[in-house]
């Protein structure tokens, strides 16, 4: 089935964009995507899912088409309200949560806020664990937890310019792929315009730092997964990512029984290359 586009308006005053295909009779599968990119990121998923599910792929406030309200509070306590508000809106009434990089604390968010509604998740690379936080990446970040914001300018200053600099979405996209001539640029290019846009560098620093906040509620997502092992859970993960590595992937296996774990010679971004084998494992778990 064909995938369309719309926008729809939610409490706090923003105006979601979203993709949606398949029958809204079937069960919904809630597709959440992360950072740098949108719901862009799903457009070879959602027509291989929309035989048998409903998917619906918003783009997170602070990301893609999506216009916040004027004054928009960059949190993920706030983007998760804003996703709560955007199922009420949409009247879904249940769904599997599709979590991905910042997708995955605003699904599990969504999750504790409505622990009724979920029917199971599937994760690609969705970190939950601190031991995923691959150092490398998330040392210069945690070192902006520690200090804050204003106590060291370099910080600041390093941080911006990484998230200003494109080379960092192209890794994002490129490293861990077996041929990177094998991933499609055109995302790549939407992602690096998208966040030149007015305010995103201090839109997306803000989400940095407070990406911490996420952290901390660590332990109350792993008592959810404890006390919901009924629900299926697929993992689908890069191997290669140099994000969220594997361990935060084996982290999972000690909160949720049952769970299947799928690994692709990937990297942060598998959808990218592999979502003909993703789509498949989807529809052969759910």
């Amino acid at each position: 089935m064909s995938t369309i586009v719309n926008k729809v308006n939610v409490k706090d005053g923003s105006r979601i964009f979203y993709r949606e295909a398949g029958s809204s009779e079937k069960q919904t599968v809630l597709l959440l995507h992360g950072y740098p990119t949108s719901s862009y990121m799903f457009r070879n998923l959602m027509p291989l899912l929309s035989g048998k599910f409903h998917v619906v792929a918003p783009d997170l406030p602070g990301f893609g088409f999506t216009e916040p309200a004027a004054g928009y509070h960059y949190t993920f306590d706030n983007i998760a309200a804003s996703i709560q508000s955007f199922t009420e809106e949409l009247h879904l009434k249940n769904y599997i949560i599709y979590i991905f990089d910042y997708g995955a604390p605003t699904g599990l968010r969504l999750a504790l806020m409505n622990p009724n509604k979920v029917k199971g998740f599937i994760v690609q690379n969705g970190n939950a664990y601190k031991e995923g936080l691959n150092e490398k990446f998330w040392g210069p970040i945690k070192q902006l937890w520690d200090t804050g914001p204003d106590a060291s300018p370099e910080l600041t200053n390093a941080i911006k310019q990484f998230i200003k600099n494109p080379k960092n979405v192209e890794d994002q996209y490129y490293i861990g792929m077996k041929d990177k001539n094998s991933v499609d640029p055109l995302p790549i290019v939407a992602d690096v315009a998208l966040i030149r846009k007015p305010g995103q560098i201090q839109t997306q620093f803000d989400l940095f730092y407070d990406y911490r906040k996420n952290v901390e509620l660590y332990p109350k997502f792993h008592e959810f997964f404890r006390s919901h092992n009924h629900l299926p859970m697929l993992i689908v993960w890069g191997n290669n990512d140099y994000i969220f590595t594997r361990e935060g992937a084996e982290a999972y296996k000690r909160d949720f029984q049952g769970i299947n774990v799928k690994y692709y010679e990937a990297g942060h971004f598998a959808l990218e290359t592999h979502a003909t084998e993703i789509a498949e494992d989807i529809l052969n778990c759910f």
